[in-house]
């Protein structure tokens, strides 16, 4: 099988079977072209009034998982400069608890899925290392809070400073960490940005064991967020990453998603983003 990932099929499987939000989104990844408003109006329904976006379709509750899924969203649109994007990041940066990290809202308790369970540690990491990374990378783009500034997390630094702390406090000593799979290359990314070389580095270190068994979108989530925080694509985890997405891509272009096949022009795009080369204005 080919070491190569094939971006033109997987851009096929996009337009062929992506809807027009999704289609956007592969456009502005391809080529940073600005994308229609009722496009990004359609993308950013069902926020919340307090700035949040709610678990299920018209739920009352926002959900920090069903936030940062929305946010990574938004991301490829270009949009986290936006008013919706910017009031969902000040939302997030209010819920951070006294010791730096996030919960879900204990009304979520029975809806939310194990990894975002209200009052379970291994969600409460997740979440965390999920808060911060988005806070992280947009909050340059988040005037709500504040002047801008060159600090990591802009208006979010002192939000951000802390959600690195609450993490790197639970790591173990061989870099491992107390939850989700996924909560390992968040709370990595997080580290890295915020000047945290060595802890990151042995978080990555343990994720580079497990490339071989990752499942394709794992692979591809894995690689979009440490390329979003700009670690290098030389590095050897996402060169690993990169070679796992090419052992699994299928023939038609896509990429199997881990929570249905709804979700795989979702996982395709991570992939694109993961592997295309980089596009200086759709950053």
């Amino acid at each position: 099988m080919s070491a190569v990932v094939d971006l033109d099929a997987a851009i096929g499987f996009v337009v062929a079977h992506g809807d027009a939000v999704e289609r956007a989104r592969l456009s502005r990844l391809r080529t940073g072209a600005p994308v229609p408003v009722e496009l990004l109006d359609t993308a950013e329904a069902g926020q919340a009034p307090d700035g949040g976006w709610p678990a299920i379709l018209d739920g009352a509750v926002g959900s920090v998982d069903a936030t940062c899924y929305r946010l990574a969203e938004l991301d490829d649109l270009g949009a986290l400069g936006r008013p919706a994007a910017r009031h969902a990041l000040d939302w997030l940066a209010a819920r951070q608890l006294p010791d730096g990290g996030w919960d879900e809202a204990p009304a979520l308790a029975d809806l939310a899925p194990e990894w975002a369970r209200p009052g379970d540690p291994e969600a409460r990491f997740y979440l965390t290392a999920n808060a911060g990374f988005w806070l992280t990378v947009a909050g340059l783009d988040a005037r709500a809070g504040g002047p801008l500034d060159h600090r990591v997390g802009g208006a979010y630094a002192g939000v951000v400073q802390a959600a690195a702390q609450a993490v790197a406090g639970q790591l173990g000593p061989d870099g491992s960490w107390p939850s989700f799979l996924p909560a390992g290359w968040l709370c990595a990314a997080v580290l890295h940005r915020q000047g945290m070389y060595e802890e990151s580095a042995r978080v990555q270190a343990v994720l580079a064991e497990r490339i071989p068994r990752m499942s394709a979108a794992d692979a591809a989530w894995l690689a979009a967020t440490l390329r979003r925080v700009e670690v290098g694509e030389e590095q050897w985890l996402l060169v690993s990453a990169r070679r796992r997405l090419a052992e699994t891509q299928r023939s038609d272009g896509g990429w199997d998603s881990d929570d249905g096949h709804q979700f795989d022009v979702h996982t395709t795009l991570r992939a694109i983003r993961a592997c295309r080369v980089p596009v200086t204005s759709a950053d």
